[in-house]
């Protein structure tokens, strides 16, 4: 709006599409449960936005930063 068009352009990346091609698992067994205990940080799960958005980047951090240590 202010700067004439949208920093974020139109492309996204979900974090159970993400597991998936990480773990070379179907999308149905891409679920929390299914994951690595060392992609999460031992963060509060309390349901409060702010603490579930911390939850999620943390999330989404560590497997970026494995995928890269990977080659992938």
């Amino acid at each position: 709006k202010f700067v004439g068009e949208s920093p974020f352009g139109h492309s996204a990346l979900d974090i159970k599409t993400f597991a998936m091609a990480l773990l070379k698992t179907g999308y149905r067994r891409s679920t929390k449960r299914n994951m690595p205990r060392r992609w999460f940080e031992t963060l509060p799960h309390t349901h409060v936005a702010l603490d579930d958005a911390i939850e999620q980047g943390a999330l989404f951090c560590n497997m970026l930063r494995e995928s890269r240590e990977n080659g992938a």
